[in-house]
């Protein structure tokens, strides 16, 4: 039986001459010493992607009152939590922030609405507000509206949109676990038809939710066939009020891992902490030396998180250049 050192240093040897490894291969990476696979993973990283660092910020351009029951979410109509509710934001407030967080040296930045999909008529709307974000600023503009059609995507397109999220949350195996509101083949249906229209996604999934290393590798496997290169991975808040809200969040050293393999499933992708990261007594430091190269700064949709002025300065510490 292969040494774990070894192992390592294999596999990541044949990444780097442009391999793949297979699932058995990522999950014995979860058996391997930590701190040689969070070396290796910065290494495949290094070569992949170099210092560049993409980060990003989010608005909750539309809060609660959600009709889907994912079981994390602080935003779901099934749930009772304190999150504040309110309708679609108008054009004048998300282009304000757009137009701050530019000033504050950030490059992309993403309108987020709870709900399965926006109606046509808010889509219209959100066009407006993306056609003076680009006007306005020099930001890049990402949009996560839930399961849209090619249509919808195509206008968003035609506005400025360059980049559209939508999360797989977890594997295919266990998204009933985690939704039955909507589907697994939902969630593809919306990435594809986004890839339609001509534009790029952005697509990962929460970690922490009581699933297996089976199922991470699932999902990130699901993304490495999809050809994703902007994966967030969320750490679970737990929220009271959620079904999973008596979980105990990760540790940093399971963060860690998960980075770690994530990268070497998909080396020269985006991993990008987002929600959660505020969770981590180093607030992700140490993930950002083991594989991610990504983040989204700033509040979540509905927790805290850090400031873009702090993240700026910790990624100037460690080597990174921030840019698209």
């Amino acid at each position: 039986m292969t040494e774990p050192t070894t192992m390592i240093q294999e596999l990541k040897t044949r990444i780097l001459n442009g391999g793949m490894i297979s699932r058995e291969e990522a999950l014995a990476l979860y058996e391997a010493p930590l701190e040689e696979l969070c070396s290796a993973a910065r290494q495949i990283q290094l070569h992949f992607c170099q210092d560049r660092f993409d980060l990003c910020t989010i608005i909750n351009g539309k809060s609660g009152r959600c009709p889907e029951n994912c079981r994390f979410c602080a935003q779901s109509a099934f749930y009772s939590s304190s999150t504040e509710e309110y309708p679609l934001l108008d054009a004048e407030t998300i282009v304000k922030e757009a137009g701050r967080n530019h000033q504050q040296g950030v490059l992309r930045f993403s309108i987020v609405t709870s709900g399965k999909r926006l109606d046509d008529a808010e889509v219209d709307r959100m066009c407006l507000a993306v056609r003076r974000i680009r006007e306005e600023t020099g930001i890049h503009v990402c949009a996560s509206f839930g399961l849209l059609d090619q249509s919808q995507y195509e206008k968003l397109k035609e506005a400025g949109v360059t980049r559209i999220h939508n999360n797989l949350e977890t594997s295919r195996n266990n998204f009933p676990n985690v939704c039955t509101t909507h589907t697994f083949d939902q969630k593809l249906a919306a990435i594809k038809a986004a890839r339609a229209a001509g534009l790029t996604v952005c697509s990962g999934g929460i970690v922490g939710m009581g699933e297996t290393p089976e199922d991470q590798v699932d999902m990130a496997l699901t993304l490495r066939e999809l050809g994703i290169r902007s994966v967030p991975v969320n750490m679970l808040n737990p929220i009271p009020g959620t079904p999973l809200g008596h979980l105990a969040p990760l540790t940093r050293d399971q963060m860690r891992r998960i980075v770690a393999v994530f990268r070497f499933l998909l080396p020269d992708a985006f991993i990008r902490l987002a929600g959660g990261r505020g969770l981590l007594p180093d607030k992700g430091r140490s993930c950002f030396l083991s594989g991610a190269n990504a983040a989204i700064s700033g509040d979540m949709l509905t927790t805290s998180g850090i400031s873009t002025a702090a993240d700026l300065q910790m990624l100037r510490e460690l080597g990174y250049e921030v840019r698209t």
